[in-house]
């Protein structure tokens, strides 16, 4: 097991490689464009575009080019928006990432919870109404647009019924840090939450219940039936553990996109000053290095998921384990 261990962080480190390479090739490697003039900004003066080339090393090979732009990104952090009046970037993304990442984790924790219960509850009564409403209401919350849900949201409780009971502790938009006032930060985001939750529990619920109740004619299904456990002890047991690594796969793989910036559409309706909304402003200003940065940012996060996903499944899976 610790060899595998080792094999998939060696992976991870070459698989990171080759993201920062391609993504520097993309931005800054592109036949007929001007690197130069991208990081610059529009309007830039000579004296400007001068100091950007010789600071990035635009006029040296192209693996000077690289080391130089991971050295800035990743050990000396002073890389530089110069559309943002030369603001340092890395900070940015350092402010800006804990707002993202408390509006995934509380988005996370309630879409877990409930689409376990949801999709266990529905295999456990399959083909009754139950588990027909519950699919219903899954399939309903797949099909809504996060941003739709979130500006009708808006509408609801900062507008029309904001003064009633029932909305009236709804705060204005924007994001007030937990360390500032815990109980102003919970208000600030227990409604972005719920409207990011809502598609991955109805994803997430139908996926479980059709996995639970493939699960049920396995062999070791039957064998468990066969040796006189009782039905919710199977069920619980052997069958959620096994349908859980689909499950985790999954939700790996949307955690890490949604820290990586995947939530811009929820911070951008909620205006929440998290990464998805610092990308989003970056690509209305084409700001080359903030753009970069978040695109970095983001693949690491997707990167080190998928790493730790297969690590789970050696805990999970004793077969991926074995076959290790």
């Amino acid at each position: 097991m610790t060899m595998a261990l080792l094999r998939r962080a060696g992976q991870t480190v070459f698989v990171l490689f080759g993201v920062s390479a391609l993504v520097f090739l993309v931005f800054f490697a592109t036949p007929g464009a001007d690197p130069t003039a991208r990081i610059a900004g529009r309007n830039a003066s000579t004296q400007v575009m001068e100091n950007v080339r010789r600071e990035y090393g635009f006029d040296r090979p192209l693996p000077v080019q690289y080391m130089t732009m991971m050295k800035k990104l990743f050990i000396t952090r002073d890389l530089a928006s110069y559309a943002d009046r030369g603001e340092m970037v890395v900070p940015e993304i350092m402010q800006a990432a804990p707002v993202t990442a408390s509006l995934v984790c509380g988005a996370a924790f309630i879409w877990v919870t409930v689409s376990i219960a949801m999709g266990t509850l529905a295999a456990a009564m399959k083909n009754t109404w139950v588990d027909r409403t519950l699919m219903t209401l899954g399939l309903v919350g797949i099909s809504i647009p996060v941003f739709w849900l979130g500006q009708v949201t808006n509408l609801v409780t900062q507008s029309r019924y904001h003064d009633t009971w029932l909305f009236s502790w709804v705060p204005g938009l924007g994001y007030v840090p937990f360390t500032q006032d815990p109980w102003g930060w919970f208000r600030s985001l227990v409604l972005p939450w719920f409207v990011l939750a809502v598609m991955f529990i109805g994803l997430y619920g139908r996926v479980l219940r059709s996995d639970l109740v493939a699960l049920e004619g396995e062999d070791f299904m039957r064998t468990a039936r066969a040796k006189g456990l009782s039905p919710s002890r199977i069920f619980l047991r052997h069958g959620l553990r096994t349908a859980m690594i689909t499950f985790i796969s999954l939700f790996g793989l949307d955690f890490a996109q949604l820290v990586g910036g995947g939530a811009l559409l929820t911070e951008v309706v909620f205006g929440l000053p998290g990464v998805g909304r610092l990308t989003y402003r970056a690509l209305t200003t084409l700001d080359l290095p903030v753009i970069m940065a978040t695109v970095m940012y983001s693949a690491v996060f997707v990167v080190i998921a998928n790493a730790v996903v297969d690590m789970l499944y050696l805990l999970v899976d004793p077969r991926v384990r074995d076959g290790r």
